[in-house]
């Protein structure tokens, strides 16, 4: 008889809990007495008919076009750094390599008086995808002993491979690979179309990690799983050539003078290409800054696995206020050299024009709300991140030295002021994330922070965002 009373009374309480709860859920949804306040609350005057009407038939952003700041575009700068020709990634996440890339060739065009020079893309792609692989494997060769459920193995899964990428997995690439011009490796289908590939890749990737992690659990020794890894990394290989083309190991080219004059031609490796026409430390010459306004500046911090090789350099940057980034900026682009900058370009563009400003598009009149989040509070609510790279190449300064707007090289093919993009100096403010600079426009003080130990942050911080 006591048994049966605990029971009841354990019964009893799972009953009123469950009442309990879906009395909570049924008063914290909505109900039809909710709904009818809203509804109530909905204006239908004719203005609010009239712009229903538009809204139904038209872009929000057409909606939204703020006329008035259309007339106070200028493309007039007072500082620019020459352009060496529009690239075009086409539909690949592909920028943060054609921007490295871009800046590279405008010094090594600087350098040795040379004429037209192009860099093949499709060359450190290759390398670029096959390195990630290798970076996953590897990745669940050395968690392998985690249980399904673990942030780090989930994430990695999550993330087994991209075309996007940051300036140390092209710092790590070309330093490793060298580079080859264009007409050496061409661009194919797939080099500029890699939605696909990535998705099958990564689909055999994150079959290859349940195997790598299955084998571990059987108890396989560690040279067993690196033998399972390089049999992996074949197929890996194997698709790459065949998608996008085998890079090659020699190749002869003419080298022109500025004028088109052939000077000789010989015979090279990419590696031996590179040393002879840049040879620039691409890692130790360059600092990374970075614009994060949710962490203390004048701190050095590294991201976990924001890399693209296994052997490579995390993202280490030095966080900074943007007016003494600004600073840099303007020291390099006086002194004619571009540089690799990243920031969140799908915001208050203007494509026909080309112009980016937090004034292009007016949502808050068109909705009768506001959107008043500031740069940090975008971020830590994963609403801005850096997106998209591109080549620093402008300012245009005042009469006292102050940044009115500034313009970069894009990837976009030809478009609005020859494929530039032009933002205004508070789009800069808002919007801006990264930026690399060569060590001599850096003031001392900045490059004691390097000296810091930096705080690692784990690789699902919002500050993981690969540059497309």
């Amino acid at each position: 008889m006591k048994q049966r009373l605990i029971i009841f009374a354990a019964l009893l309480v799972a009953a009123v809990c469950a009442l309990n709860a879906e009395t909570r859920y049924a008063s914290d949804g909505i109900s039809p007495e909710m709904l009818g306040r809203l509804k109530a609350g909905y204006n239908r005057d004719a203005s609010a008919k009239a712009l229903r009407n538009a809204l139904a038939g038209s872009s929000i952003d057409v909606l939204a076009l703020n006329s008035e700041n259309r007339a106070s575009f200028d493309d007039n700068f007072s500082h620019k750094v020459k352009s060496r020709g529009i690239t075009d990634q086409k539909r690949s996440g592909r920028c943060w390599l054609f921007t490295g890339l871009n800046v590279l060739r405008s010094q090594m065009m600087s350098r040795n008086d040379l004429g037209e020079l192009k860099l093949s893309q499709a060359y450190n792609f290759f390398f670029d995808q096959l390195e990630k692989s290798n970076l996953f494997l590897q990745g669940m060769i050395d968690y392998a002993g985690r249980p399904d459920d673990d942030k780090m193995v989930e994430w990695l899964f999550r993330n087994p491979l991209s075309d996007g990428g940051q300036y140390t997995g092209l710092s790590d690439n070309i330093s490793k690979y060298g580079v080859v011009p264009a007409e050496v490796m061409a661009e194919s289908f797939s080099a500029e179309n890699t939605s696909r590939l990535n998705q099958l890749l990564s689909l055999k990737l994150r079959e290859y990690g349940l195997e790598l992690r299955r084998m571990h659990a059987a108890g396989r020794k560690p040279a067993e799983l690196k033998a399972a890894k390089e049999r992996m990394l074949g197929d890996v290989y194997r698709m790459l050539a065949l998608t996008i083309g085998e890079p090659p190991t020699e190749f002869t080219w003419t080298r022109r003078d500025s004028k088109g004059n052939a000077v000789d031609t010989r015979r090279y490796t990419p590696q031996s290409f590179y040393a002879e026409y840049a040879g620039n430390d691409l890692k130790n010459n360059y600092v990374m800054l970075m614009n994060d306004p949710t962490r203390p500046y004048h701190r050095l911090y590294e991201i976990d696995y924001d890399r693209h090789s296994y052997d490579g350099q995390n993202w280490t940057y030095v966080n900074l206020p943007v007016e003494e980034i600004k600073q840099m900026a303007i020291a390099s682009i006086k002194d004619s050299t571009m540089m690799y900058f990243s920031c969140d370009v799908g915001k208050q563009l203007d494509r026909d024009r080309g112009y980016l400003d937090p004034a292009n598009y007016d949502y808050e009149s068109l909705f009768g709300t506001t959107f008043g989040m500031d740069k940090a509070q975008r971020i830590k609510t994963f609403a801005s991140a850096s997106s998209h790279a591109m080549t620093l190449m402008a300012v245009d300064l005042d009469d006292k030295g102050r940044p009115r707007k500034w313009m970069v090289e894009n990837s976009w093919g030809d478009g609005p002021n020859g494929g530039h993009l032009i933002m205004s100096d508070r789009w800069f403010d808002e919007y801006m994330f990264r930026l690399v600079v060569d060590r001599k426009y850096v003031p001392a003080a900045t490059l004691e922070i390097l000296k810091q130990k930096p705080e690692k942050l784990p690789a699902w911080d919002p500050m993981f965002t690969p540059d497309e």
